[in-house]
């Protein structure tokens, strides 16, 4: 059995160096972010029964993924000869890291991540630049609540060869929340009367109660009888 293992590891062990190891990190990052909303949108059709697979947007997630992952790869790469330290000893320095991948790497990135998103789901710079104005500070706060915890690990334990790698493991349930945040509905978004296509999602507008007495205006009671919901 262990031999076996050894030479899994020896078939492995050539994508995680040399030039191959940008594209096993581009790969990655791809194939875990189209993962992370393939699963998303498997939640979403658990709740909405009606809802269709939407396989073009997957594509999409994995083509930003793995656009995101030759900068990754070489963010990395600067950061570890940049500040060389690894281990417990070198705590100091490792909490750098952390710092300059919270303030620098991780908002670049998301910008990168709902720009190009939204470029190629046919928005314009000014819509796509709109959403991350909604929805950036959302996606920065939660940011500051998983990855400094999993990028310590990462700079203390992980050899740098393996960083992207880990990064993009980590982020299969990042990627999920990614996925549900670009592709949820804008509050207070307006969608035109009619019958609603399968997974697709409704905004309701419900007005103010009338004065005691006053015959509710049309516009209540569409609103009392149509389900009110903001998802996916």
């Amino acid at each position: 059995m262990l031999v076996r293992v050894r030479r899994l590891l020896g078939y492995w062990k050539p994508l995680f160096s040399g030039r191959l190891l940008l594209l096993t990190n581009t790969a990655s990052s791809g194939l875990l972010l189209a993962t992370g909303d393939a699963l998303q949108q498997a939640w979403h059709r658990r709740r909405h029964p009606d809802a269709e697979p939407q396989l073009a947007r997957t594509g999409r997630m994995f083509a930003v993924g793995c656009s995101l992952g030759p900068p990754m790869h070489f963010w990395y790469l600067w950061l570890d000869s940049a500040f060389p330290a690894r281990g417990v000893r070198g705590m100091k320095t490792v909490l750098k890291k952390v710092l300059l991948e919270q303030l620098l790497a991780s908002p670049i990135l998301g910008v990168w991540y709902f720009l190009g998103v939204g470029t190629l789901e046919g928005q314009s710079l000014e819509e796509s630049w709109e959403e991350l104005k909604e929805k950036f500070w959302e996606f920065y706060k939660a940011d500051w609540c998983v990855w400094p915890a999993a990028q310590l690990l990462n700079f203390l334990f992980v050899p740098p060869t393996f960083r992207v790698v880990y990064v993009n493991v980590v982020t299969l349930g990042w990627d999920i929340y990614l996925a549900y945040l670009k592709h949820r509905v804008s509050a207070g978004t307006l969608l035109p009367h009619g019958p609603a296509s399968p997974g697709s999602c409704q905004v309701c507008l419900v007005s103010l109660p009338s004065q005691p007495g006053s015959p509710p205006s049309p516009t209540q009671d569409s609103a009392q009888q149509s389900p009110r919901g903001v998802g996916m």
